[in-house]
């Protein structure tokens, strides 16, 4: 499992490392291996959130909160990256490292739609266990109250003899 604030940490060192070396590099080549890494740590950021949603445990609102936060960082910065890709005439690479973050959004999201699909059966499978537990409750009460009853009433009739004898 991917511990969120691990995760966050993560996105939020890559980001400001990228942000350190874009002031001294030279050209964009040589930033190529840290914007790697910050995309990696988004990507981690991400997973993180899905695995913090799965386990339910500690504060939902304050983990996803930091990594929404994170995240938006992220977003915001990769708009900076775009532009220093527009000003160095490197636009056309800048459109192939987001069609390539496409493909690799769309196998997420194919993970995020199974994962739902799960949580979906899952909760539909308690709730129909919750029914069956209600619907064996009952039954089970009312036998139990024809079966007193019907004791109640041998016992009447064995001590009063008033039972159609």
């Amino acid at each position: 499992m991917i511990d969120p604030i691990t995760a966050l940490a993560g996105i939020t060192s890559a980001i400001s490392m990228v942000k350190k070396a874009a002031k001294i590099a030279n050209d964009l080549g040589s930033l190529a291996p840290m914007i790697g890494k910050m995309f990696d740590a988004k990507s981690t950021a991400t997973k993180a959130l899905i695995e913090a949603k799965k386990s339910k445990k500690g504060s939902n609102m304050g983990t996803a909160l930091q990594i929404e936060m994170a995240l938006d960082q992220a977003r915001a910065f990769e708009e900076e990256l775009k532009m220093l890709f527009m000003t160095t005439g490197k636009i056309d690479v800048w459109n192939k490292i987001k069609a390539r973050q496409s493909e690799m959004d769309a196998d997420d999201a194919q993970e995020i739609r199974l994962f739902n699909a799960n949580e979906r059966k899952r909760k539909q499978k308690e709730e129909e266990m919750n029914e069956w537990a209600i619907i064996i409750t009952a039954t089970t009460f009312i036998i139990m109250i024809f079966a007193i009853g019907g004791y109640e009433l041998i016992q009447f009739c064995q001590t009063g003899n008033r039972c159609g004898r």
